[in-house]
């Protein structure tokens, strides 16, 4: 089920991701295309907790601090950049990660035996 992060990342002390992993440079120019029209984002990414969560509103700011870079909403949301699934539509950092988890069944049996 897809969560709203307003309950969690209005408060930056309920964020509990892993490790920050740095997003490649290529990512930026994407970004940079999307969020810089000053047009509504939706963002699909994955919680502290793995489940997925979307986020909507116009881009503020990217802030960077010692738990890795974000993207800042002006309704005060924000999304750490390694986690994004899609933005707009765009594949982000966490795209193959979860495109991973969406195909993990697929090779499972289901029940069936051979």
């Amino acid at each position: 089920m897809l969560k709203s992060i307003s309950y969690t990342f209005k408060k930056k002390e309920a964020m509990k991701y892993s490790k920050y992993t740095p997003v490649d440079p290529d990512f930026f120019d994407i970004l940079e295309s999307t969020v810089h029209k000053n047009e509504e984002q939706n963002i699909f990414f994955f919680l502290p907790d793995n489940s997925l969560g979307q986020a909507k509103g116009k881009f503020k700011h990217l802030p960077k601090n010692s738990e890795g870079e974000f993207i800042t909403l002006k309704n005060g949301e924000f999304v750490r950049l390694d986690r994004i699934i899609t933005i707009n539509g765009k594949p982000g950092p966490a795209f193959d990660e979860y495109d991973n988890y969406a195909n993990e069944c697929l090779s499972c049996k289901a029940g069936y035996e051979e």
